[in-house]
């Protein structure tokens, strides 16, 4: 799969997690300070990326991701 696709379902499972809009989504936007995610939807958003993905990650890295660019990279590694 492609880093593009990957970025672009990455934001979409983002912006269905927090209900926001995809395109208020930056490349580099961290989860806490520039999406106002808070603990839980920090775990909504891991959730989200399995299930888009058809992927299980390990609970511990999965939780250390802070932006979208790091998540791209780390589902990478998945796929």
């Amino acid at each position: 799969m492609e880093i593009i696709e990957i970025k672009t379902r990455v934001k979409k499972a983002v912006a269905n997690a927090l209900e926001m809009d995809q395109t208020d989504i930056s490349d580099d936007a961290n989860f806490i300070f520039d999406l106002g995610a808070d603990s839980m939807q920090s775990m909504l958003l891991i959730a989200a990326f399995e299930e888009e993905f058809d992927i299980e990650m390990e609970l511990e890295k999965a939780q250390e991701i802070q932006t979208i660019s790091g998540a791209v990279d780390f589902i990478a590694t998945y796929l």
